[in-house]
């Protein structure tokens, strides 16, 4: 019988093909918000007085994030600032700007931009182009990875938060186990997982409230919701890896729609022994070239100017 199967409502808006569950929009959107939630609480991602900065691009993870983490901004158990980056992608940046300054400003909460051309002086095109110049080198993505991290956490501090929250969701965590296996990044695997751990006080605690949500869901939710969001994809993440395998697990999910939980919950279960044999003990010190936490002389960031300048 194709009826919700919360509350028995006929107009159902999607059936899970891992569990065979029919929800209706009201119950599918209360679903998905008691599950954040609940892993929130599950794996102690926040804590009453957390100030929260929420990297906001205006895309569907984010926006969703937005929208869940304001009913805990609400009720006064956390603080809320969103912050976008303006990475310097001419004719697909703009546009999420754009929405998530509307999606900020409609539900009160705090909203900076800051931008690649403000803290490094140039824009992601720039590099690229600048990139392009050899064969052979880094694509788009490892740059944005970078920088992005760097500035996340510059900003953290500036602002006085306590967690970096991100929109990662099951598709990206999958999609990070996959790719840190298939190049034999053993020591990347130590470090993947819901909440960062960190030794050094100038590093802010990274938390993905969404780690456990595909990717379809969470596009379904934000159309349930009638959420302001920019769809449009990276005109960059194309040439990257992490698409490749993004296309090789959603091609394994069609006949197999139990293998990215499959894949988080397996991973979750060895994280604990490949800690314990392969993570490497790092003194974290500070970049002698712009003061950020780094086990070098000099943080990811600036090696890469480091690099250009040589060249």
């Amino acid at each position: 019988m194709n009826s919700c199967d919360k509350c028995g409502n006929p107009n159902i808006i999607i059936k899970k093909k891992q569990s065979g569950q029919k929800l209706c929009k009201d119950c599918f959107i209360k679903s998905i918000q008691n599950k954040v939630l609940k892993d929130i609480r599950k794996y102690d991602l926040l804590e009453k007085g957390d100030k929260v900065l929420l990297g906001l691009s205006g895309g569907k993870d984010s926006v969703m994030l937005l929208d869940i983490l304001n009913s805990l901004k609400r009720r006064n158990i956390i603080e809320l600032i969103a912050v976008t980056i303006d990475e310097g992608i001419c004719g697909y940046r703009e546009e999420g700007i754009e929405i998530a300054a509307r999606n900020a400003k409609k539900l009160g909460v705090e909203h900076r931009v800051v931008t690649f051309n403000e803290y490094f002086g140039m824009t992601l095109d720039d590099i690229i182009s600048k990139n392009n110049v050899k064969e052979g080198r880094r694509n788009a993505c490892t740059y944005c990875g970078v920088f992005r991290r760097w500035i996340f956490n510059r900003v953290a501090r500036e602002e006085g938060a306590t967690k970096i929250a991100t929109g990662h969701n099951l598709d990206d965590e999958t999609q990070s186990i996959v790719m840190s296996y298939l190049e034999g990044n053993i020591q990347n695997l130590t470090r993947i997982g819901v909440k960062s751990e960190t030794k050094s006080d100038r590093f802010t605690v990274k938390i993905k409230p969404l780690r456990e949500i595909p990717e379809k869901e969470i596009a379904l939710y934000v159309v349930a919701r009638e959420l302001d969001v920019h769809f449009a994809g990276c005109p960059y993440a194309g040439e990257s890896f992490r698409a490749e395998v993004g296309n090789f697990i959603k091609e394994l999910s069609k006949e197999h729609p139990t293998i990215m939980y499959s894949t988080l919950r397996g991973f979750d279960k060895m994280k604990p022994v490949l800690k314990r044999e392969f993570s490497q003990e790092s003194i974290v010190g500070v970049c002698e070239n712009c003061g950020e936490p780094t086990a070098s002389r000099l943080c990811k960031a600036c090696t890469f100017f480091k690099d250009w300048e040589t060249e």
